[in-house]
This record gives structure tokens, C-alpha cells and sequence, in this order.
């Protein structure tokens, strides 16, 4: 019983993970674009508010597919 709980929540830790990652990089770019361009810093972080909204709903997605 024990295994089949750990086993049926390892893909939200792997949406965990991966979300995680995608959010660094998202930062990680969206800072190295500003600091080239500091003009269009609004423009860029719109861009990656929505990135980091649409890279977390994965792990929303994942939780509910447990349900």
C-alpha cells in the first residue's frame, strides 16, 4: 500500500521539478533580455509573468489527474 502511494505521486514531482526548472530559466532569460534591452523591461516582463503562470499549471494539472 505504502508503494502504491509513493509510486502514484511521483509525476507531480516530476511536474514539480520541471516547473521548477522552467521558471529559472524563464527568470534566468528574462533578466539577460533586460539587461540588453532596458527599454522594453515591461514588454519583457509581461511576457514572463505569463511563461511562469503557464509553466506552473502544469503542476495544477498534474495534482488534478490524482484526483
Amino acid at each position: 500500500m505504502m508503494l502504491a502511494d509513493m509510486t502514484g505521486n511521483v509525476h507531480i514531482a516530476a511536474a514539480c521539478v520541471g516547473a521548477a526548472i522552467g521558471v529559472g530559466l524563464i527568470g534566468k532569460g528574462a533578466s539577460e533580455a533586460v539587461g540588453r534591452n532596458p527599454g522594453a523591461a515591461t514588454k519583457i516582463l509581461v511576457q514572463a509573468i505569463l511563461s511562469t503562470a503557464f509553466a506552473e499549471g502544469i503542476v495544477f494539472f498534474s495534482i488534478y489527474l490524482t484526483k
